[in-house]
């Protein structure tokens, strides 16, 4: 880092008034940490980095090789607008590397950083803008339960309520940080609600989807509520996704639009979905991260279960909306908001370059209602179904040669060990389910 930044930093730290700085990371699990310094060791931290433990992060590094050195990027520099402003307090975003400064393979975002670079050598910058739903639901005793907050309903409007306060506030914070909010409205689901921000590349949008989820836990726990990004909260209503819009730019200009092709979609475009399609099912281990998100990939609830594409069927997991020229982009809805938005962004954008410099072609897209046909009807339309279950996404990924190398063998086996120990513990569980169906029985 020059010096210049270094100085305009520290002095933009000062006239801020920021007393503590938190330098945020983030887990292999997708889950925000941070080591809190003082704002007297600033320039410590911009220059040489600040230590930490990797051994005690959850797919890091073990106990021999555990020392690491967060290092600030300046450009996620930014004020929590929810901490007193007298003694004010900022955070970077940071990379995490070896003591010997090269980067740390186990950091997601430098896994991502690494899989943006290999697709500029072609030219292409990977922007991404995920719509991330949400509950809101109440707190008792100060533990989270699944108490409705309120009943609306999608795009409802209501009187003024805690709900919609708190969602207004979150809006007002993140804009304060620096998002562009393109809207906010309540979801299909009672309690449920979505933010939508502007698109970047993927690794500014990456690292807003985690300060995103912080910020709005944060808001909403200061109201006495707890906001909930968990895939399917509740049995027999909507879940919550975070369908990925996605594009590649070239030369400035959306390398998905085509006014003269079919569709006016180009062929990187089309090429682009066939790679997205062909790696789905290794994909979904990344995107859809938890024993829990397979609950949500179930028919009936508008969550694709489906290994399909579609100019405008919502049934599909890969859908293309309506708007063209330089808004052109691809919609891949099957992610859900607990997954790392590091690894989920790269295995989209392996897949997709996959599919472009193989010139993979997709099938037909599919304009039926995919929800109301039957497993032959699919069959015979060469429709795939999705991974159901944790266990299947995890061999799915390791049965992806392209996915698995694009993460690293690093990330490969840490998530292998965290499927594995997810899984036993599921499958080796006494439900509630099983004791109301089989105890007075039996």
């Amino acid at each position: 880092m020059s010096l210049d930044i270094t100085s305009a930093l520290l002095e933009r730290i000062e006239q801020d008034n920021v007393r503590f700085l938190r330098l945020q990371f983030t887990d292999l699990l997708g889950m925000p940490k941070n080591v809190a310094i003082p704002a007297k060791q600033a320039e410590k931290a911009l220059t040489d980095g600040i230590g930490l433990d990797g051994s005690s992060i959850e797919g890091f590094a073990r106990i021999e090789e555990s020392d690491m050195v967060l290092k600030p990027d300046t450009s996620t520099y930014a004020i929590l607008p929810w901490r007193p402003h007298e003694n004010a307090v900022a955070r970077f975003v940071c990379d995490v590397c070896k003591p010997n400064g090269k980067p740390f393979e186990g950091d997601p975002r430098y896994v991502l950083r690494k899989v943006m670079e290999d697709a500029a050598k072609d030219g292409y910058v990977f922007n991404t803008g995920p719509e991330l739903e949400f509950f809101l639901f109440r707190m008792v005793d100060g533990r989270p339960t699944t108490q409705f907050q309120d009943g609306g309903g999608y795009f409802d409007l209501a009187p003024t309520d805690l709900a919609e306060d708190v969602r207004r506030e979150i809006v007002l914070a993140l804009t304060e940080m620096g998002f562009e909010i393109e809207a906010s409205h309540h979801e299909v689901a009672e309690s449920q609600h979505e933010i939508d921000f502007k698109y970047s590349d993927a690794l500014t949008t990456a690292d807003r989807v985690v300060t995103f989820k912080f910020a709005t836990k944060t808001m909403a726990l200061m109201r006495g509520l707890h906001a909930s990004f968990m895939a399917k909260p509740i049995y027999g209503i909507n879940g919550s996704g975070m369908h990925v819009n996605c594009s590649l730019a070239k030369d400035g200009k959306n390398a998905f639009y085509d006014a003269d092709a079919p569709l006016q979609l180009s062929e990187t475009c089309m090429h682009f979905i066939g790679g997205l399609l062909k790696h789905a099912p290794a994909i979904t281990r990344v995107a859809n991260p938890t024993v829990n998100s397979y609950k949500r990939l179930v028919p009936g609830y508008e969550a694709p279960c489906y290994i399909c594409w579609s100019a405008s069927n919502r049934s599909a997991q890969v859908r293309v909306p309506a708007p063209r020229g330089n808004s052109t982009r691809v919609e891949f809805r099957s992610p859900d908001p607990t997954c790392n938005p590091y690894l989920t962004f790269a295995a989209m954008l392996t897949a997709g370059m996959d599919g472009v410099r193989n010139r993979i072609e997709p099938p037909t897209d599919v304009h039926k209602n995919i929800f109301h046909m039957t497993a032959a009807e699919r069959n015979q339309d060469g429709i795939p179904t999705l991974p159901g279950s944790l266990y299947d996404a995890h061999q799915a990924l390791l049965a992806d040669d392209l996915i698995c190398k694009a993460l690293g063998p690093h990330v490969v086996d840490a998530l292998t060990t965290v499927a594995n120990a997810e899984w036993d513990a599921f499958r080796t569980a006494v439900h509630p389910w099983e004791l109301d169906r089989y105890l007075a029985m039996y």
